[in-house]
């Protein structure tokens, strides 16, 4: 294995088009032809992660939260990030990240929350937007079969639970290749009629170069007619999810669940509302943004870190609102991380940090 060969793992199952415009994911340190032969994944990354990826033998280390966001100007170790960097780089410990990626990623930060908690019929909570593609394209009926399948190979065809999805439409093209053409089908300088099949599927807008890749390997046209628009339609990914408890719970038994599973040591909440709980709304980290999503999807509670004192009293009326804490919520970030990097690679080794990066203590 290789540093990009890590990369690519990571970034299959969490696409760096996903992260927000301001978040810092992705290879931070190290060279991409770096042969690795154990990694170390943590939540947050700084000296004593650094010097445990040394001592365990470990060449890189991936995390979830960057360094730093704000960029480093240089490198006297004035600073954590700064210390953590040099560290890395004298030890030549490569550091990826997976931040907001992880977080908007089917399956990631706040689907592995749901699944803790066993929630069923998990939902994302705030769609994106502008993040889907259709391609539309001509293909000679002789040659559909091929090209539909290099496409759906390709990623192209997803859509929830279903994979394959296309539609196809018969008609007649027509074409008159010039001098100096090679054409599939027809003479130069006569007007061609062929059979064509008009094919249409969706894919992510991450997924385009190697869709077209894979139009461009197989389908036999000189010159391929083919479009592709963006679309507004809301995507599978986005921040944070909803889901159903099996069963009604009462608030108090709700929150001393939430206590139990992410072995929370002070969890804050608003006014309870004596009610049962049975839709759950999560969001992994940073999560107070999208309370308006919360109170839209009808959810009896949302359980996010790092709520203000005035967000507390401004929604207390209308959802119970439980802040767990941030190195709580994304926790099993951790568990996510081995499960992409051993899931092709069975016996590659991969260990989980045993440092306790939370910044956050309690009494």
């Amino acid at each position: 294995m290789t540093v990009q060969d890590i990369c690519t793992c990571m970034e299959e199952f969490a696409p760096l088009s996903l992260q927000e415009s301001w978040d810092n994911s992705g290879l931070a340190v190290g060279l991409p032809q770096q042969d690795v032969r154990k990694v170390l994944i943590t939540v947050d990354i700084n000296e004593a992660v650094v010097e445990e990826a040394v001592e365990c033998g470990a060449q890189m280390i991936v995390g979830h939260h960057p360094i730093t966001l704000s960029g480093v100007r240089r490198l006297t170790g004035a600073s954590e990030a700064e210390r953590t960097l040099t560290a890395a780089v004298a030890g030549k410990i490569a550091i990826y990240v997976a931040h907001t990626n992880m977080d908007a990623a089917e399956g990631g930060v706040s689907h592995r929350m749901a699944q803790k908690l066993g929630l069923n019929d998990v939902q994302v909570l705030a769609r994106r937007g502008n993040t889907l593609r259709k391609l539309v394209v001509y293909i000679p009926k002789s040659h559909l079969s091929g090209v539909r399948e290099a496409l759906f190979e390709a990623g192209a065809g997803h859509t929830g639970n279903y994979d394959c999805c296309g539609y196809e439409t018969e008609g007649k093209g027509m074409f008159r290749a010039l001098p100096g053409a090679r054409p599939f089908a027809g003479k130069p300088g006569e007007r061609h009629t062929e059979t064509e099949i008009r094919f249409e599927t969706v894919f992510p807008s991450h997924l385009q170069s190697a869709i077209l890749a894979a139009l461009f390997k197989t389908h036999p046209y000189e010159e391929i007619a083919y479009d592709i628009y963006a679309l507004r339609n809301e995507s599978p990914t986005g921040l944070g999810v909803t889901g159903q408890l099996p069963s009604p719970m009462d608030e108090q038994a709700f929150l001393r669940l939430l206590k139990d599973v992410f072995h929370v040591p002070l969890l804050r909440h608003t006014r309870l509302h004596g009610k049962d709980v049975r839709k759950v709304a999560l969001c992994g980290g940073s999560g107070s943004s999208l309370l308006p999503d919360a109170l839209h999807s009808r959810a009896d509670v949302y359980v996010t870190a790092d709520f203000k004192y005035h967000q507390f009293a401004d929604a207390e009326k209308d959802i119970l609102i439980a802040d767990i804490g941030h190195f709580e919520s994304e926790q099993f970030t951790m568990e996510i991380f081995y499960d992409i990097l051993t899931k092709k690679n069975p016996t590659f080794a991969v260990q989980i940090s045993q440092v306790n990066t939370n910044p956050i203590n309690c009494l």
